[in-house]
């Protein structure tokens, strides 16, 4: 059954995805406050986390931008991405679920590698 309202089918199983896949559940708070410990540079806000980093020069900004982008697809989970010169603010969320999920937490630490692997703190 599909709902106009939050775009979300679902089945005997739940609620699914446009292809027709389990979405991903939501963590409740204490989950999100333990998978938050093991991302330190990460803020929650609401219904989403946040990272802000500042890249040596715009043009490894770019690069940073660019190597998420790639590892987003890898994942068919895709950050909201704001430049501002070499300061990129990067905000996850899993809209699907109306939450956040693993997804997010596991997306955060792969953004943690690449901006290290950058030089962008």
């Amino acid at each position: 059954m599909y709902s106009e309202e939050n775009a979300v089918l679902t089945d005997q199983h739940g609620p699914t995805n446009t292809e027709g896949n389990p979405m991903a559940d939501t963590l409740d708070d204490t989950a999100i406050a333990g998978r938050l410990r093991d991302l330190p540079a990460w803020t929650r806000d609401g219904d989403a986390i946040t990272r802000q980093v500042k890249a040596p020069s715009f043009p490894a900004g770019i690069d940073v931008v660019t190597d998420v982008a790639r590892a987003a697809e890898d994942a068919d989970h895709h950050p909201d991405i704001d430049i501002r010169w070499r300061t990129l603010t990067f905000t996850l969320t899993t809209h699907s679920a109306g939450g956040l999920t693993g997804k997010d937490f596991d997306l955060a630490a792969t953004i943690d590698q690449i901006a290290a692997r950058h030089g962008a703190a």
